[in-house]
């Protein structure tokens, strides 16, 4: 991987980052309503789950473990 490469997924994964916390924040308002909106939920945890799935698959190509 060069540096280019590099950077590009350092972006991304800021960005993934960036858009787990804003679906915390969602998840937060929607838990709060009285009346929960169980589909809501389900779909915010679904995609909250898929971005954390992509930050872990972008660390791992950033960070490889390297067993000596």
């Amino acid at each position: 991987m060069d540096a280019q490469d590099e950077v590009v997924l350092r972006e991304r994964l800021a960005d993934l980052r960036a858009q787990h916390r804003d679906l915390d924040a969602q998840l937060d308002a929607v838990e709060l309503v009285a009346a929960h909106d169980q589909l809501t939920l389900r779909r915010l945890k679904k995609q909250k789950l898929a971005l954390k799935d992509q930050i872990s698959q972008l660390e791992d190509k950033l960070f490889p473990d390297i067993i000596a």
